[in-house]
């Protein structure tokens, strides 16, 4: 079982910066130097500061981080909590697809472990990150900045919602227009209920897989027990009915004629082929294995249905039926690795293949000359991920895109 407990966290004082839209900011992986720099002009304290460290030629980043996040915490920007406590979230938010939906989700502080059965597991295969540089500066600051977002099967929110009729914490809406709400709860009564219903959890990690594998690494090298054993997780059940997962689509980049020839020939063979609108591409769910194609010499937007089930089995020898569901799965074994003869260690370091998140960002990049064709995804169900999760299996990269992203800078665990 996931070891998952309240805890006692650094956090900003609102009355000192203004409230959390000034100081909170995206995971430090989406945000480009210029946004970096709009950030910092909300606040110097804005949390880029530390998450996300620059200094002056010649000099270390990582201490400017410490010194900074030391200098926060001396002058009363950041404060210690006096008791542990869990802390809820709420995230109104537009979808991709535009509807609009509310997630809700318990800040705790979760033990370190090795990937396993029953405690935690990654949900999908990770590209290698920049590992190194979250560790470095884990060491420097002695403290987890950013969350993990993880997803459980449970209801650890129901025993914390009786605490929630008061103003929130804090409150900040987003340039994506999320707004995010958050209370801190530190009844006793609340916190041990929200933990038995906790206790049987195996976490899967949804986003921040580098982040937690950057924490082990951590906990190892400090050694002993401890703080640094522990992580800060953002946990949103499975059940969640505001918990939606979107696609993310392929790209093809740097096909020569052969290549070309050798996709053309496998779709032939395994797919039906129909041509569709632009805006048929990202296929719909009806349990058949589905993708949009489109590629930039003939413009031409179609959607490729797998012929038989049968196709996929013999593609994915000894995966068990779940994975053979995920069109992510069919589409990395039949096209990228079977017609395009791409390795995992391709797949893995982005050689010829690139990925985007929205149906009009991947056509335009195909339609520009950026990539030579484009598939196209569709939403992975939850429940398939979780069945896919209960097998023991781990998903292609990029098999899922959870939004909203958690916010760094509501919280920091100290470790």
């Amino acid at each position: 079982m996931a070891d998952i407990s309240p805890l006692r966290a650094l956090h900003y004082d609102l009355d000192r910066t203004g409230g959390l839209e000034r100081v909170a900011a995206p995971p430090y992986d989406v945000i480009d130097p210029e946004q970096r720099e709009r950030l910092l002009a909300l606040s110097p304290y804005n949390v880029v500061a530390i998450d996300l460290p620059r200094a002056d030629p010649g000099g270390d980043p990582y201490a400017q981080a410490a010194a900074t996040l030391r200098a926060w915490r001396d002058g009363g920007v950041v404060v210690t909590d006096p008791e542990p406590a869990l802390w809820a979230l709420e995230q109104d938010y537009t979808g991709p697809d535009g509807a609009r939906r509310t997630r809700r989700g318990v800040f705790a502080r979760v033990r370190v472990e090795d990937y396993g059965r029953g405690r935690i597991r990654p949900h999908e295969r990770t590209h290698p990150g920049p590992k190194e540089d979250r560790l470095r500066l884990t060491r420097a600051t002695r403290a987890n900045l950013s969350p993990i977002f993880s997803l459980y099967d449970g209801d650890a929110w129901s025993p914390l919602a009786p605490h929630l009729g008061r103003a929130p914490f804090g409150e900040l809406t987003d340039d994506d227009g999320t707004t995010h709400r958050l209370w801190r709860v530190g009844d006793r009564d609340a916190i041990a209920a929200a933990q038995e219903a906790l206790e049987p959890a195996e976490l899967l990690i949804a986003d921040g897989h580098h982040r937690y594998e950057t924490a082990r690494a951590y906990a190892q090298e400090v050694g002993g027990d401890g703080a640094h054993r522990h992580t800060l997780m953002c946990l949103v059940s499975l059940s969640d009915p505001g918990l939606t997962i979107f696609p993310t689509h392929r790209l093809l980049t740097g096909l020569d004629d052969a290549r070309r020839i050798a996709l053309r020939e496998a779709i032939r063979r395994d797919w039906e082929v129909e041509e569709v609108g632009d805006d048929e591409l990202e296929p719909p769910q009806d349990g058949r294995i589905r993708i949009g194609y489109l590629d930039a010499h003939h413009d031409r937007p179609l959607r490729l249905t797998l012929k038989d089930p049968a196709i996929a089995s013999a593609a994915l020898p000894g995966k068990p039926a779940a994975y053979r569901r995920l069109d992510t799965a069919v589409t990395e074994a039949l096209l990228l690795q079977g017609a395009l003869a791409m390795s995992e260690d391709d797949i893995s370091h982005l050689r010829g293949l690139e990925y985007a998140r929205s149906t009009a960002d991947a056509r335009h990049r195909i339609r520009s000359g950026d990539a030579q064709a484009g598939l196209f995804m569709g939403p992975a169900p939850v429940a398939l991920v979780r069945e896919v999760a209960a097998a023991g299996e781990v998903m292609p990269p990029k098999s899922t895109y959870f939004f909203p992203k958690v916010l760094t800078g509501m919280l920091f665990n100290p470790l």
